[in-house]
């Protein structure tokens, strides 16, 4: 069984505006969900994955 919660953040009506424009979503609720929902899955935002990224640059640097 799946748990809903509810949450609140504070932003500036810009950031809202570049995220709704960005999603392509007009209420603020489904922006917010598809950006959380996209954070959730994206490779990039798994700090293992980044450490990783970060040290291959170093290393090539390096060279």
């Amino acid at each position: 069984m799946v748990r809903l919660v509810h949450s609140q953040t504070v932003l500036t009506e810009e950031v809202l505006a570049q995220l709704k424009e960005r999603s392509g979503e007009s209420t603020t609720k489904d922006a917010l969900a598809k950006a959380v929902e996209h954070y959730i899955q994206c490779p990039y935002t798994d700090s293992d994955m980044l450490e990783s990224r970060l040290e291959k640059v170093i290393r090539k640097r390096g060279k």
